[in-house]
């Protein structure tokens, strides 16, 4: 058993740099979304113009000097707008999974490894959560709340927790009847110290496969709420308004539209392959004995 295992991770290691050549595409992946959330920290220095300026004189303009990719219908500067709604919407997206990580891995471990009563309550109200679609109760919060990125952060999270939380309980019903949980357990470790020392590094690989495509997710979601008018409000710049923004001109000016929707296509394409890339690469137990058989 020990050398099995110790052949999974030389296995690992080995294919690591291979699995790099074999598929390009996870790190054009990675390549990309680097790229637009390095964008989202130095864009507001990059605008050639101010996002929030408007000039009528210059509605709708064509890609020019002053303004490379346009004007909009007020005559702000679209690629100045796309660089501010870098930031926001990556930003927005950003801190919605990482409040939903917390909530759901949280929840996760104390249902998992506690079980009981208190793991059939939080399951129940997983599955009452889970049952209805997601975007509608987003809408729904969100409409309740009233619009802006902060009821917005909140309506997302209160629907996205519930994957985390059923997966993170998976694995640690999975693995807290193994030998080294009951021998770290008979040695006088606390629930805490366990979960701490030894079921912390089993979540690891499912987490970053999760987050990885559910960052695209809440992106997408993120702009749907702002398309409705129930995120970001005027003036300020976001991806999903801008699709708003623009849909009255589409005919008349199509890369209103055209452009915040290639952006949030981009960065979504990017998460999938990132998370299917993932999904094979740390899978590497499951290959080995596939491989195996």
């Amino acid at each position: 058993m020990k050398k099995k295992t110790t052949d999974v991770l030389r296995l690992g290691s080995v294919r690591f740099p291979k699995y790099t050549v074999k598929h390009p595409l996870i790190f054009m992946g990675f390549a990309l979304l680097c790229l637009f959330f390095l964008l989202a920290l130095i864009g507001p220095w990059l605008a050639p113009n101010d996002p929030l300026l408007i000039q009528m004189s210059d509605r709708l303009q064509p890609p020019s000097a002053a303004y490379p990719l346009g004007t909009d219908h007020l005559g702000r500067c679209i690629l100045s707008r796309l660089l501010a709604g870098t930031h926001t919407t990556l930003g927005l997206s950003t801190a919605v999974i990482v409040a939903v990580s917390a909530i759901g891995v949280s929840i996760g471990f104390i249902s998992g490894y506690w079980g009981g009563r208190l793991d059939a309550l939080l399951m129940r109200v997983a599955d009452g959560a889970g049952a209805m679609p997601e975007f509608l109760v987003a809408v729904a919060v969100a409409g309740f709340f009233g619009p802006g990125l902060l009821n917005v952060m909140l309506a997302i999270s209160c629907v996205k927790w519930v994957s985390y939380a059923r997966i993170i309980r998976g694995v640690v019903l999975s693995e807290r009847e193994k030998e080294y949980i009951l021998v770290s357990i008979v040695s006088g470790s606390s629930g805490w110290t366990v979960i701490r020392r030894h079921l912390l590094r089993q979540v690891v690989s499912p987490l970053g496969i999760l987050i990885s495509g559910d960052i695209g997710r809440t992106i997408l979601l993120v702009s749907a709420l702002s398309y409705l008018g129930l995120g970001a409000q005027a003036p300020s710049p976001e991806w999903g308004a801008m699709l708003n923004d623009g849909r009255s001109f589409f005919q008349a000016a199509p890369a209103l539209m055209l452009y915040p929707g290639i952006c949030i296509l981009l960065v979504v394409l990017a998460c999938n392959i990132i998370s299917d890339g993932l999904r094979d690469l740390l899978d590497v137990q499951g290959k080995f004995r596939r491989n195996e058989i």
